[in-house]
């Protein structure tokens, strides 16, 4: 993996990611294919809105279809048909959201699968071998989300436990191969919840081991959003400038415009494609609800600024009509155009960066959204 970072606006950054699969520009979003698949889009649709990258997660293709099958394919890029960059983060949120089924220790943890309860065991080098297996471009460190509110020493703890698993993470990839032919990356994770000085101590402890990148986690978990925000700005300036920031789990449009602004370059979050399926999308102007009777009669594009395949070729009065029928295509055409939004969004904060214009751009672009941005729930 190489990663050139090309200009700078304040704190914004426009940059570049070369991975065996190919290249993307930053600002980026990740589509999140959870099970090796982005909910109601094809790949070839995926490519067609100029997707460089997408995550999946090893948590769950683990237990389906299990390793065993996607090394039998050649790799998860070859299993799913997808020949451009993969991202899979390591498990460690699904495992933390998983309270009642599992058991965290010094060795990994111990949980209880949500299928059928059978038992399994993360270790920071197992998951680095899964992950080996499943051949992304893109490894993440396990590591243990500390929930929101907890206390300092708990966060203190599960910080700790992170960087030692992190450390483990490490030999492991200094120790063992890539399978398929090409380089893998590992990004370790920044922890602390909402405490300053933990996220300072995680920062400095992660890149005394020399990660190829660095990921804020723990945030967009209940806290406000005023406190995501305070600690990306405490982190960012412990992340080396020359190397990739990934944002996890967020979010929102305002949230991805405002962590640009504070340094960010990279981010995923399953709202563009849920809210799709629920007949939410975003445009330029704001939030729709393609369920609302006020549609019924409405002939014009989704977004009239929006040149996605959906905003094209049909109306919001045809995609309230797929919702009310509960046609499948509906699902799909809102998801194509939700991921259009988003991918657009970071191409316009791409250019405005190189154009030294970005909080400008970004205080336009919030001030359209502003009427119906709070209405949008990322849970």
């Amino acid at each position: 993996m190489n990663f050139d970072l090309l200009t700078t606006d304040g704190n914004a950054r426009a940059g570049r990611l070369e991975t065996g699969h190919g290249v993307f520009e930053t600002p980026a979003f990740l589509p999140v294919g959870t099970q090796g698949s982005v909910k109601a889009i094809e790949q070839r649709e995926l490519e067609g809105i100029g997707a460089g990258i997408i995550l999946g997660n090893t948590y769950h293709l683990y237990l389906r279809p299990g390793t065993e099958v996607i090394r039998a394919a050649g790799g998860l890029h070859r299993f799913i048909g997808w020949d451009r960059a993969i991202l899979t983060d390591s498990g460690g949120y699904q495992v933390f959201s998983l309270k009642e089924l599992r058991t965290i220790e010094e060795d990994g943890v111990t949980f209880r699968s949500h299928l059928d309860g059978s038992t399994h065991v993360f270790t920071p080098e197992s998951v680095v071998g899964i992950q080996r297996e499943l051949g992304s471009d893109i490894m993440m460190v396990l590591d243990e989300c500390a929930p929101f509110p907890c206390e300092r020493e708990y966060a203190l703890r599960s910080n700790d436990l992170t960087v030692r698993w992190a450390e483990r993470c490490k030999s492991e990839l200094d120790r063992s191969k890539p399978l398929y032919g090409y380089p893998q990356a590992l990004f370790g994770i920044v922890q602390g919840s909402i405490y300053p000085e933990i996220r300072g101590q995680s920062a400095r402890s992660l890149l005394a081991l020399d990660f190829d990148g660095y990921a804020i986690g723990g945030l967009a978990v209940g806290e406000p959003v005023s406190e995501m925000y305070r600690m990306i700005e405490i982190t960012e300036p412990f992340l080396p400038s020359k190397k990739p920031r990934y944002l996890m789990g967020v979010g929102t449009p305002a949230n991805l415009l405002e962590a640009i602004g504070r340094g960010m370059d990279m981010f995923d979050c399953v709202l563009p494609t849920r809210n799709g399926r629920n007949a939410n999308l975003f445009t330029r102007s704001g939030a729709l609800n393609m369920r609302n009777a006020k549609y019924k009669t409405d002939l014009t594009p989704p977004d009239s600024e929006c040149q996605c395949y959906t905003c094209s070729h049909f109306s919001r009065a045809y995609l309230r009509h797929l919702f009310h029928v509960r046609e499948i295509v509906g699902l799909q055409l809102a998801t194509i155009h939700n991921l259009s939004f988003y991918l657009w969004l970071m191409r316009e904060a791409r250019v405005a960066i190189v154009e030294k214009r970005y909080d400008d751009w970004k205080c336009s672009i919030l001030q359209r959204l502003a009427q119906d941005e709070t209405t949008i729930s990322m849970s």
